[in-house]
C-alpha cells in the first residue's frame, strides 16, 4: 500500500455541516423552568430544573457545575435536573450566565 495517500477525513474539512443543525434551538429561545418542590420527595426540599433541551453529555456537563456552585448532589432524571435544597436564585444566576433564560415557575 502506497504512503501518503490516505484520505479518510479529507472530506470531513470540506462537508462539516451536519455541526450546524438548523433544528436546534437557541438557548435563549428555549423555555427553561426552574422551580422549588417538596412533592414526592419524603418532605425534602428540591429544585428542579426543566426545558434545557440538551444532549445527555452537555446535561451532565451542565449539572455537574451546577452542583459545584451550589455546593449540593443532584441528578439528572429523563431530561430533567433536580438539585438538592432550594437553589432556585443560585441556579437562575448561573442559566443566565450560561445564556439560557430562565424563569421561575411555582412560589
Amino acid at each position: 500500500m502506497p504512503k501518503g495517500n490516505w484520505r479518510e477525513f479529507a472530506e470531513f474539512a470540506q462537508n462539516n455541516n451536519f455541526l450546524e443543525n438548523p433544528s436546534i434551538q437557541n438557548k435563549t429561545d428555549r423555555t427553561v423552568r426552574v422551580q422549588r418542590t417538596r412533592g414526592g420527595k419524603a418532605g425534602k426540599t428540591v429544585t428542579v430544573i426543566k426545558g434545557l433541551d440538551l444532549t445527555v453529555s452537555e446535561a451532565k456537563m451542565l449539572l455537574k457545575q451546577l452542583k459545584t456552585i451550589c455546593g449540593t448532589g443532584g441528578t439528572l432524571k429523563e431530561g430533567i435536573m433536580e438539585l438538592q435544597g432550594d437553589q432556585v436564585k443560585t441556579s437562575m444566576e448561573f442559566l443566565a450566565k450560561e445564556g439560557f433564560s430562565p424563569r421561575q415557575s411555582g412560589g
